[in-house]
């Protein structure tokens, strides 16, 4: 097997030397032997393990790549293939979300423009649920599931709903409405405080998908350097 020199594993990934010595320390890539002088030698076995490292990281992460490949190397496959399994399920629960919080903020921008909105100012507790026809109850479960987060009165320790509550507060209640979950409802909610507004999330979602597409292909490409590189590790 030919012997490589850090400079030739790193100008192949346009990385620094140093960068290809850290990861050989943090475990990414199998341990080198020494020359008497304490060069480092690296092989052709290095070279493979080092285009996997790279390929997982657009697929799993730097954190987790780095997992997969140290349960490689201290033979352990069983851990590797569970953090992959993981990420795998990540995935497919960020799929579900971003399908509920697409027909959520397209139920919002139906429902919105007909919606009568809530002056600005506080409201306490009792006045928003009558505002809303719903129980001061259900806006403590809706607090609770983190859609509302209002103020407290110093004085008195009562909820004071202020501006950006009470706009939550109705989006809510037209979700709820459309039967969604709490959980999706403060997914939503989040959302939107984030991009600004409705519309704003609905572009946004464009790019969140994106996003999802570009990890699962990469997930596609990491499986195959991931078998490739196992198998060369076998004796």
């Amino acid at each position: 097997m030919r012997t490589l020199r850090p400079s030739d594993l790193a100008r192949e990934h346009a990385i620094s030397t140093q960068a290809v010595r850290n990861y050989e320390q943090d475990g990414c890539l199998p341990p080198a032997e020494r020359t008497p002088t304490g060069y480092r030698i690296y092989t052709d076995l290095h070279a493979v393990a080092l285009r996997t490292y790279l390929t997982l990281i657009p697929a799993y992460g730097h954190a987790r790549a780095g997992e997969i490949m140290r349960a490689l190397h201290a033979d352990d496959l069983d851990t590797a293939l569970t953090v992959i399994d993981r990420a795998h399920s990540q995935l497919l629960r960020d799929r579900e979300t971003l399908t509920a919080v697409r027909r959520a903020v397209g139920h919002l921008i139906t429902e919105s423009s007909s919606a009568a909105t809530v002056s600005a100012g506080t409201r306490t507790v009792g006045e928003l649920a009558h505002h809303l026809r719903v129980t001061p109850a259900t806006l403590r479960a809706w607090e609770a599931a983190g859609i509302l987060s209002p103020d407290r009165d110093p004085a008195t320790g009562y909820r004071r709903y202020g501006p950006a509550d009470l706009r939550d507060a109705e989006l809510a209640h037209i979700l709820r409405r459309g039967h969604y979950r709490l959980d999706h409802i403060a997914t939503v909610i989040g959302q939107i405080r984030a991009a600004g507004s409705t519309e704003a999330l609905a572009n946004a979602m464009t790019g969140w998908q994106a996003a999802l597409t570009a990890r699962g292909v990469a997930m596609l490409d990491a499986a195959g350097a991931l078998s490739r590189y196992s198998a060369s590790l076998r004796p």
